[in-house]
C-alpha cells in the first residue's frame, strides 16, 4: 500500500467523521425516538444513526466510487478497490437516545483485509482519534501511548455488556467473577471510546464478548498503534466471540483469566 493511498484514506475518514460529529451533535432534535431495534426490544436505531450512515457513505463513495462498505446500519458493498470502509455511524447509541455523553463516530478503512486506518471521533468530549497501520496513535494531533502495566489488582478494565437478556446474564456473572481482581470495571457504553481509552492511557484494558467488526475496527487499530495488545481467545484474534484489548503486561495475564472465567461464550 502506497503512502499516498494511507494519507488519502486518512484525511477522508478525518473529514468523514468530523462531518457526521458535528451532523449528530448540533442536529439532534428534542424529541429523538427510536426508528428500529435490531437483536432485542432495548437494541435500538435511531433516525440520527441512518442519517449520519447515509452521510459518510454518501461522502466517501462520492470521492472514491470504487471503494466498499461495511456499515452498522446496512450499508454493504464489495467494491474494486482493495479498500474497505467499516463503518459506526453512532457506537453508543443508547448513550446518544438518552442524552448521556459517551458515544462516537467510528471509522476504519482496510486494504485488501488488513486495518490501515482508524478515525473514531467523540464530540461531546472534543476528542478526534485516529491512527495509521505502522504509524502511531494520535488524539487531537498529540500523540499516545497504553499506560504501563500495572499488577491486575492495580488494573482498570473496561467492558460492555450485550442487550440480549440470556447473553448479558453470563456477563454480568464474568464481571461479578473478575471485580474481585481488579482495581475496578467500567462500563461506559461505547467500545469504540473503550478501545481508544486503552490506547490514550484512560484504561488498563477492555473485554467484551458479542462486538461486529463496526464495533472494533478503528478503535482496536488506535489501541494497538498506541502500544496495546487485542485479540479473542488465546491464540485467536478479537471477534465475535471475544475482543481483548490490554498494556502488554495486563493482556498476558486478563486473557487467560477471561478465558478461564467463560467471557466468550454464554
Amino acid at each position: 500500500m502506497t503512502d499516498p493511498l494511507r494519507t488519502e484514506l486518512l484525511d477522508l475518514a478525518l473529514e468523514a467523521a468530523r462531518r457526521a460529529g458535528e451532523l449528530l451533535r448540533d442536529g439532534r432534535p428534542a424529541d429523538l425516538g427510536v426508528a428500529a431495534t435490531k437483536s432485542s426490544s432495548v437494541d435500538v436505531v435511531t433516525e440520527m444513526d441512518l442519517a449520519s450512515e447515509k452521510l459518510i457513505t454518501g461522502f466517501l463513495s462520492e470521492r472514491r466510487p470504487e471503494d466498499g462498505f461495511l456499515g452498522e446500519e446496512g450499508a454493504s458493498t464489495e467494491g474494486s478497490s482493495g479498500v474497505r470502509w467499516i463503518v459506526d455511524p453512532i457506537d453508543g447509541t443508547v448513550n446518544y437516545l438518552y442524552g448521556l455523553p459517551a458515544w462516537a463516530v467510528s471509522i476504519a478503512a482496510e486494504y485488501r483485509g488488513e486495518t490501515v486506518v482508524g478515525v473514531v471521533e467523540i464530540p461531546a468530549r472534543g476528542e478526534t482519534y485516529h491512527a495509521v497501520l505502522g504509524g502511531g496513535a494520535w488524539r487531537n494531533g498529540e500523540r499516545v501511548r497504553c499506560r504501563p502495566s500495572p499488577p491486575l489488582a492495580e488494573a482498570l478494565i473496561g467492558t460492555g455488556f450485550n442487550y440480549v437478556a440470556e447473553r448479558r446474564t453470563a456477563q454480568a456473572e464474568v464481571a461479578r467473577r473478575l471485580l474481585p481482581q481488579v482495581r475496578d470495571i467500567r462500563r461506559s457504553g461505547s467500545a469504540a471510546i473503550d478501545l481508544c481509552d486503552v490506547g490514550g492511557g484512560r484504561l488498563d484494558g477492555f473485554y467484551e464478548r458479542g462486538l461486529h467488526p463496526w464495533d472494533v475496527a478503528a478503535g482496536a487499530l488506535v489501541a494497538r498503534e498506541a502500544g496495546a495488545l487485542t485479540g479473542g481467545r488465546p491464540g485467536e484474534p478479537a471477534n465475535g466471540d471475544l475482543t481483548v484489548a490490554a498494556s502488554p503486561g495486563i493482556f498476558a495475564v486478563l486473557q487467560p483469566l477471561l478465558d478461564e472465567l467463560g467471557a466468550w461464550h454464554d
